[in-house]
C-alpha cells in the first residue's frame, strides 16, 4: 500500500500554533501515529491556504522532529476539523467538492433545533428525545406550564455558553445563568411572578434559543452526569462507537461541559458509586445502539458525516436521552478520563476512513481510465 497524503483542515488559531507545538487539545502526534498505520502522511492546512485552480496548498508536514510549511499538491482526501461558518468559506468548500476533493465532516456545527427536528422524524429515536420547542413567548409559557425544570440554550451555542436553567422550587420560579458579578461565574435569581428578567428575554427572543425539559440525570456525589459518546466511521465505512466517558457538573452549576469545569471519568466510576444500581454492560449496549441510530439518521440527511461526539443522558431508572450532537468531537476527554487507548482510537478511526476514501478514489479513477481506453 503506497504512502499518500491526507489533509487535516484546522482553524487559523490552531494552525498558527503548530511551529511552537501549541495546538490546544488537538494532538498532532496522535494524527501522525494513526495515519502511519494506514500508510498515510498527514498534512495540516487552512482553507485560506488552498488554491483550487492549481490544486495546491500551503501546509505543515513533519520533517524529522519539526513541522515545515511547504507548498504541496492538494490532498485528494481531507478531514475537516475547522469550523466553516462564513458564506465565502462554505462556497470554497463546495468548489473543492465539485473538483472531486473528498472532504469528510464538511460541516461540523448544526443548529440544535435542526438536529432535534431531524431525529424526531425517526420513530425509534422519538422516545429518547427530551420535549423541546423553539423559544417564543408562547412556547416559553407552554413549557413552564408543562414542566417544573427547563433548560434554555442557544441553538448555535457551544461549550455551555449562554445556557440557562429555569426551575420551580417551593412554588417559586428561579433562573440560573452565567453572571460576571458572581465569583464562580454563575448565579441564581428568584423570579418576580415567574417572569424572566428583561435582559434574558431580549437575548432569548432576539437570537435562536431552544427550550428543553431538563432530564433528571444520574448523579455522581450529588452532581448531574451526562455522557460523551464518540461515534465514527472506520476502515469499512460503517458507523461504530469508539468509546464513551462521563462528565459530572461542577458543584456550583448544572453544566457538564469540560470547558466549564466538568469532571471527566469513566462510566464505570459513576455506575459503581452508591447513587445507582444500573447494570453496566446492559446499559452500555443500549447507549451504543441508540448512538448508532442517531449517527445513521443524521448521515442519511447530512452529507459527508464521519466523526461525531454525542452527548447523551441517563436517568436513575436507566432511561436514555439524546441531548446534543457535536460535529467536532473534543477527544481529549478520553485522555482526561485515563482512557488513553480510546483517545488514540478516536484519531485512528478517522484516518482509517480516510484511507478507505483514497482507495475508493483509486478504483474509480482506474474504472474511468479503462472506460475511456475502450472508447478509442
Amino acid at each position: 500500500m503506497p504512502q499518500e497524503l491526507i489533509g487535516i483542515l484546522l482553524d487559523t488559531r490552531m494552525y498558527r500554533g503548530i511551529p511552537n507545538g501549541k495546538t490546544g487539545q488537538e494532538s498532532l502526534v496522535n494524527y501522525e501515529m494513526a495515519a502511519a498505520l494506514y500508510n498515510l502522511v498527514p498534512c495540516f492546512l487552512r482553507l485560506e491556504d488552498i488554491h483550487p485552480e492549481s490544486k495546491t496548498c500551503l501546509a505543515y508536514i513533519r520533517i524529522g522532529e519539526t513541522y515545515v510549511r511547504r507548498r504541496i499538491p492538494l490532498p485528494a482526501v481531507i478531514h475537516n476539523r475547522a469550523f466553516q461558518l462564513r458564506r465565502m468559506e462554505q462556497h470554497k468548500i463546495a468548489q473543492l467538492l465539485l473538483q472531486g476533493i473528498q472532504i469528510y465532516n464538511v460541516r461540523n456545527r448544526y443548529r440544535k433545533d435542526y438536529i432535534h427536528d431531524m431525529l424526531f422524524q425517526n420513530p425509534v429515536l422519538r422516545e429518547h428525545l427530551p420535549h423541546a420547542q423553539r423559544a417564543t413567548q408562547q412556547s416559553l409559557a407552554h413549557m413552564m406550564d408543562q414542566f417544573d425544570d427547563l433548560i434554555i440554550k442557544p441553538c448555535s451555542g457551544s461549550i455551555g455558553h449562554g445556557i440557562m436553567r429555569l426551575f420551580k422550587k417551593e412554588g417559586q420560579w428561579h433562573l440560573t445563568c452565567q453572571s460576571k458579578a458572581s465569583r464562580k461565574g454563575w448565579a441564581t435569581f428568584r423570579l418576580h411572578k415567574g417572569q424572566l428578567p428583561s435582559a434574558a428575554l431580549r437575548r432569548i427572543f432576539r437570537h435562536a434559543y431552544l427550550i428543553e425539559e431538563r432530564i433528571p440525570l444520574l448523579r455522581y456525589k450529588g452532581r448531574p452526569v451526562d455522557l460523551r459518546i464518540s461515534v465514527q466511521r472506520g476502515k469499512d465505512g460503517l458507523w461504530q462507537v469508539t468509546g464513551m466517558f462521563a462528565k459530572a457538573a461542577p458543584a456550583h452549576t448544572f453544566v457538564t461541559n469540560i470547558a466549564q469545569g466538568g469532571k471527566v471519568m469513566k462510566l464505570g466510576d459513576v455506575l459503581d458509586s452508591d447513587s445507582t444500581t444500573l447494570a453496566r454492560a446492559e446499559l452500555e449496549d443500549s447507549i451504543c445502539s441508540i448512538a448508532l441510530q442517531v449517527a445513521y439518521t443524521l448521515s442519511a440527511n447530512l452529507p459527508h458525516l464521519a466523526d461525531l461526539g454525542l452527548d447523551m443522558g441517563v436517568t436513575e431508572q436507566g432511561r436514555i436521552y439524546f441531548i446534543e450532537c457535536n460535529g467536532r468531537d473534543q477527544r481529549y476527554g478520553f485522555r482526561k478520563a485515563g482512557m488513553n487507548e480510546h483517545w488514540m482510537a478516536s484519531y485512528r478511526e478517522p484516518m482509517a476512513y480516510g484511507r478507505l476514501l483514497l482507495e475508493q478514489n483509486t478504483r474509480i479513477s482506474r474504472q474511468t481510465q479503462t472506460y475511456h481506453r475502450g472508447l478509442y
